[in-house]
């Protein structure tokens, strides 16, 4: 029989309130579990698990109880406890590609906070190719591992290609490239971003506007130079055939001396801010003031953006939004599998900013 307890302590199925001053430890010594909490706060094992769970039907008195028996024993639920109760393992799965780049690393940032706000893990792979063999080989190692879900950060069509093949039976979100399945896409405006860009440079007066692209392949290179080619016809501007980068700053000062040697050009849009950057060091050295004798846009908007010299005019990618909406979707997935929504909701395409610095001014 357990003694009778009078200090503030509980014993057996006494009430929570009553184990305020319980030891973190059981009366066998260890760690407290599940069992612990049940007979401290006065419930059952599956209530327990059923708080654990965020389960609506617990009494909000009952939920509280059970909170409480936990701070007082200090449990800790552990991963396996979790999917024991769920029929999950809190973890989810993210694939990757040029993860060093800005973009998809704050992608990735802001997945890994969302998600750790919810009560889960990732686990993330970085690849570097898009080839059939290695996608398949990323995806079977997280359906390993038992990912619930993953979140796939697809900038070429191949990875999207490659996916399709080997698709997951887990829940999927794409980025950037869909499956065409139904599969939730979530995307940047690229469109309305370089059209903001090439607009904002003819508006100060500038005859064209020359650009430095992405890689061809790249679904934001490809769709933002579509637009800044629209733009322009729709203007009436004249078009010359775009200079095709890495998106590295090698890049863009390789491309950018080509620019400077050229005294027509007058305005220049780069596909993202490192090859700005690039173009920006080509036309110092070459004597191309920015923006007396030439403007520059650049793309995305990195953190050092503001700080170059001079302050660089860019369009703003809000990757804190794609990576949180990604995770959005992904568990509303998890929690409803067979959730549908309309386009916009299934298929979210996140705004873009023009943000104009100090490397754009009236063309001379």
């Amino acid at each position: 029989m357990p003694r009778s307890i009078t200090d503030g302590s509980a014993a057996g199925g006494d009430t929570a309130g009553a184990g305020r001053g319980r030891s973190r430890r059981n009366f066998a010594g260890s760690r407290p579990v599940m069992d612990d909490v049940a007979r401290l706060a006065g419930v059952s094992k599956q209530t327990v698990s059923r708080v654990l769970n965020d389960n609506p039907a617990v009494r909000p008195e009952t939920r509280e109880a059970v909170l409480e028996a936990m701070r007082t024993l200090g449990y800790r639920p552990s991963r396996s406890a979790r999917s024991l109760a769920s029929g999950r393992t809190r973890m989810l799965g993210v694939i990757s590609f040029d993860a060093a780049r800005y973009g998809p690393a704050a992608t990735l940032t802001a997945i890994n906070t969302a998600a750790q706000a919810a009560g889960y893990l990732v686990s993330s792979i970085a690849l570097d190719t898009a080839d059939r063999d290695t996608v398949v080989q990323a995806v079977d190692r997280l359906s390993a591992e038992g990912a619930d879900g993953i979140i796939a950060i697809a900038p070429q069509r191949p990875v999207a290609t490659a996916l399709a093949q080997a698709r997951p039976d887990t829940p999927l979100v794409m980025l950037d490239n869909g499956l065409g399945d139904g599969t939730p896409v979530v995307s940047s405006d690229f469109t309305a971003g370089a059209r903001l860009a090439t607009e904002h440079l003819l508006s100060l007066g500038h005859p064209t506007v020359w650009h430095i692209a992405g890689p061809t392949g790249w679904t934001s290179a490809d769709r933002r130079a579509g637009s800044w080619r629209e733009t322009l016809t729709t203007a009436g501007a004249p078009i010359h055939e775009p200079l095709v980068g890495d998106w590295s700053a090698d890049s863009g000062y390789e491309l950018g001396r080509r620019l400077a040697g050229a005294p027509d050009v007058t305005a220049v849009f780069a596909s993202n801010d490192q090859m700005a950057l690039g173009l920006l060091r080509a036309l110092h050295e070459a004597g191309r003031r920015v923006p007396d004798d030439v403007s520059v846009v650049g793309y995305d908007d990195i953190p050092e953006a503001a700080h170059l010299l001079p302050p660089l005019t860019t369009v703003r990618t809000d990757f804190s939004a794609i990576g949180t909406t990604a995770l959005r979707l992904l568990l509303r997935q998890l929690d409803d599998p067979e959730s549908t929504g309309d386009s916009a909701e299934q298929d979210p395409v996140i705004p873009v900013e023009l943000i104009v610095r100090d490397s754009t001014g009236a063309a001379g």
